[in-house]
């Protein structure tokens, strides 16, 4: 995991940063972020991160010292900038509980980092307290749309504002606190690709250990309990935020060739190919090649002895799911020859389609995943045939009419079948359930990449 938010170089760690450090990695922590709050503290991060290759820079001050910030800082801080351990501007912001330096003190060298971290094409890294309006009101003038909310404690309101600019949202140790159930509800609906964890160290322990000093080891606490909120595992949160991190600081390297199996709480999906007849407006592949933290841009098709190598014993996982960033069911020989394989080793097979496969193959391709496909899911996302063209642009004419066939088919072929659609702007939810009902099939919601 990835600390993205920690106050090492304070005094609370002079007598066991070493230790600190080791029981970091110890415990997994392969980088953190050093970020500075006042001029002091600058040359101290940036010393840390020449002697720790695992920790990284940010340069700033605090809102509680934005009446020494000066011309003279602001030109040293872009030469500083340009070493390649510093990875952000700040932390910079507002804050309204202390008032340790006047507000429109504090407006105007927040405005000053959010010019420095243009120059220097950083992420800007903004603390708030107190100060909603005034923060958001800010980041629209200054055109910021590279940074993140670190240790957020905004309402839902605010995070679908904050994540329309493109601004990630940084949790740390409050989101364990017992009392704070409304804000676990304001966690669990941001997206996963705008998601990071930090601790704040020194301050804001998690539970069990609140009360202590914070440091980064500690961040596996929050994670965990970040993961129960979601549904998911401690594995796809330490993924997913990790891989967001290093996107957004821009630390180690990106994948080029995307998985073809990958995990999510228990279940292995397949990512067989990157080729799909719909180009659906709300359809991840556009944005970016992840998917809860994991690279899916094929670069080839994989063979089929490549997936079985990929997935190992089926039966470690509660399902396998032919999904990935492109309809499976083009690749039908591999799909049915995998799942035959698959059923032979005693796994659970599921298959998420657009429901194009007949239209696709030119016959009824139902009775060849008979017995191989336990489970199905088949997204209509569109409540008549209007909405559906503007919505999924798909390449073939009479394609919402052949979804709705190929559903009325898999209820007699495969055992358990499900109608998905996603709650995108203009679809009608009630109708879509009405007719997943009427069609004797399950009908499940799936929510787009937004909060709320």
């Amino acid at each position: 995991m990835i600390d993205t938010h920690c106050h090492i170089d304070m005094s609370d760690f002079d007598a066991d940063r070493a230790q600190v450090m080791e029981r970091a990695a110890a415990a997994g922590i392969e980088a953190l972020v050093a970020v500075s709050s006042d001029a002091a503290s600058i040359l101290k991060v940036l010393e840390l991160a020449a002697s720790h290759k695992e920790v990284y820079a940010a340069l700033g001050l605090h809102p509680h010292n934005s009446k020494d910030f000066s011309d003279d800082l602001f030109d040293e801080l872009a030469v500083l900038a340009r070493n390649p351990k510093v990875v952000a501007i700040g932390e910079t912001g507002l804050d309204y509980h202390h008032d340790h330096s006047p507000r429109a003190v504090q407006r105007a060298v927040f405005e000053r980092h959010a010019e420095l971290a243009q120059l220097t094409e950083l992420p800007l890294i903004v603390h708030c307290r107190e100060a909603q309006t005034d923060t958001l009101d800010a980041l629209k003038k200054c055109g910021v749309t590279n940074g993140v909310l670190h240790c957020f404690s905004g309402d839902e309101a605010m995070a679908r504002e904050v994540v329309s600019m493109g601004l990630c949202i940084s949790i740390a140790g409050p989101v364990t606190y017992k009392k704070n159930d409304a804000f676990r509800e304001v966690v669990r609906k941001i997206p996963d690709d705008y998601l990071l964890l930090e601790t704040d160290a020194p301050y804001l322990s998690p539970v069990p250990l609140r009360g202590r000093r914070n440091e980064p080891a500690f961040i596996f606490n929050t994670a965990q309990v970040v993961a129960d909120v979601r549904g998911v595992t401690l594995e796809d949160i330490q993924r997913i935020t990790t891989i967001n991190a290093k996107r957004l600081f821009g630390i180690g390297r990106t994948p080029r060739e995307g998985e073809i199996a990958y995990k999510i709480r228990n279940s292995l999906y397949l990512n067989v190919t990157n080729r799909c007849p719909n180009r659906c407006s709300f359809c991840v592949r556009f944005k970016q090649d992840y998917v809860k933290g994991h690279y899916l841009h094929l670069l080839h098709e994989p063979t089929i002895e490549e997936l079985k190598s990929a997935v190992g014993d089926p039966r470690n996982y509660d399902e396998i799911v032919f999904c990935g960033y492109g309809e499976p069911l083009i690749r039908l020989k591999t799909v049915v020859a995998l799942s035959a394989w698959l059923k032979e080793k005693g796994g659970i097979v599921r298959v998420n389609t657009n429901g194009q496969g007949n239209l696709i193959h030119g016959r009824d391709i139902l009775p060849e995943l008979n017995g191989l496909v336990d489970r199905i899911s088949i997204s209509l996302d569109a409540h008549d045939e209007a909405a559906y063209n503007r919505l999924c642009l798909p390449s073939q004419e009479g394609a919402y009419g052949a979804v709705l066939d190929f559903i009325k088919k898999a209820r007699g072929t495969i055992p358990d079948v499900t109608v998905t659609v996603v709650d995108a702007h203009g679809v009608d939810i009630g109708k879509c359930r009405a007719i997943a009902e009427d069609l004797g099939v399950k009908f499940r919601l799936r929510h787009l990449d937004t909060v709320g």
